[in-house]
């Protein structure tokens, strides 16, 4: 099998090679083709609606912070059942859970999300919530 160093047309905005492929002689016109199919189906510009940027934005935030407040649920009840934890300090953290739940259910109403929303499909590994 032969090696050929192959220069994409993936040019610097002053017309110098940005870098070089490394790939077996064989193999180059399958990625030719391959690359030339990927070209022709996809659009030459994306158009972003900021609308959904904005939306998608919040989603992503709002799903990790609901990954870190069932975390940090379970965490304090487990504290509370193993006796590490004072009355306080249970009481500081149920408020903190009441209002940071408060302020969710307001972000997912400002931002059109409901709870199923935040729970993404992560393919092969399941939904994440």
């Amino acid at each position: 099998m032969s090696f050929q160093i192959a220069e994409p047309a993936l040019n610097t905005n002053d017309g110098d090679v940005d870098s070089k492929l490394i790939c077996a002689s064989e193999d180059i016109a399958a990625l030719t083709e391959e690359l030339m199919t990927v070209r022709a189906s996809t659009p030459n510009r994306v158009v972003l609606d900021p609308d959904k940027v904005e939306q998608g934005l919040a989603q992503l935030v709002l799903t990790v912070i609901e990954l870190l407040r069932q975390l940090m649920e379970r965490q304090a009840m487990h504290r509370v059942e193993n006796g590490t934890i004072d009355d306080a300090a249970i009481e500081r953290l149920g408020l903190a859970f009441m209002r940071l739940d408060t302020r969710m259910t307001e972000l997912k109403q400002t931002f059109g999300l409901r709870d199923e929303d935040l729970n993404i499909d992560l393919g092969p590994l399941g939904k994440l919530l």
